[in-house]
């Protein structure tokens, strides 16, 4: 299935500690990449977390938040560093003496202050939340999986929808050439003439010097290669083969291709296809990037 790398998925359960929410979101990225954040008593579950993640995603940059209200009169140890309580107030109020500050400090105050309360629950606690977290976890990111493929399935749309606009670009191309050839046969006969006067011209040099050209601006192996491409493009797609890298890396054949095409072409007509033809091969780009 093609997934989009962005994507947002929550869940909220009531559990015998507390109300549960878990929302994820992700944007684009070159690799995987998590931001959790959770109540500091629940740290120890990054790596579970991180790992029940990586079942489902392979690409992204994702923010995680866990938040736990937790029922009255559970078990949660909340400690006041005394110590440090301490060594603030001494600190705060040598500075509020020697700048001449007013000291209003409050017990409200204080017990803000960074580390100086913590709240911890006991090993066997973490394990028993881990277990009613997880089933939340798990409803988020089936939201979450559910919005990337949705998205995904209109990125592969649009993306097979620009493949046959190349294709019919190509095949614009290659109804060009004949008249291409024919305007160089033309021109060529007019400067022998404009040369030569009256006296007769060579049949046969004329016709190697077209059949010179034509070889030399020969495009049918870059179109092959073209369509080969967009083919295998598609294929991926149709098949839901959500893999961005080896896509991105179709897309830079392709244009490789148009670039040839162009170098061989001097042509006006041909070089306008071919901006055309980078210009949707630009657009895929931009879409691809957002597939994981």
């Amino acid at each position: 299935m093609i997934r989009s790398m962005t994507g947002y998925g929550r869940a909220q359960q009531a559990t015998e500690t507390g109300d549960i929410t878990v929302e994820i979101k992700a944007v684009n990225h070159r690799y995987f990449e998590l931001n959790a954040r959770m109540p500091r008593a629940y740290l120890s579950l990054d790596d579970p977390i991180r790992a029940e993640l990586r079942k489902s995603i392979v690409r992204g940059k994702v923010d995680l938040n866990l938040s736990v209200s937790r029922k009255e009169g559970d078990d949660t140890n909340v400690t006041v560093d005394r110590a440090l309580l301490s060594q603030y107030l001494k600190e705060l109020r040598a500075a509020a003496e020697e700048y001449g500050l007013k000291d209003d400090l409050t017990a409200s105050s204080m017990l803000r202050l960074p580390s100086v309360v913590s709240t911890e629950n006991g090993e066997e606690d973490i394990a028993e939340i881990w277990q009613e977290i997880l089933p939340v976890l798990k409803e988020a990111l089936s939201s979450f999986v559910s919005q990337r493929e949705e998205e995904g399935k209109r990125l592969a749309d649009d993306i097979i929808q620009k493949c046959e606009e190349l294709n019919s670009f190509a095949s614009r191309v290659e109804e060009h050439l004949p008249a291409l050839m024919e305007a160089y046969e033309l021109r060529l006969r007019t400067r022998i003439e404009e040369l030569l006067g009256e006296r007769s011209v060579e049949e046969g040099r004329i016709l190697t010097e077209v059949a010179i050209m034509a070889d030399k601006t020969a495009v049918d192996e870059e179109l092959v290669r073209l369509r080969s491409h967009t083919a295998a493009l598609k294929d991926m797609l149709e098949k839901g083969i959500s893999n961005g890298k080896k896509m991105d890396f179709i897309v830079q054949e392709l244009n490789r291709e148009v670039n040839t095409l162009t170098s061989k072409i001097g042509d006006l007509d041909i070089t306008r296809i071919a901006i055309e033809m980078k210009s949707l091969i630009e657009k895929i780009r931009e879409q691809i990037q957002n597939i994981e």
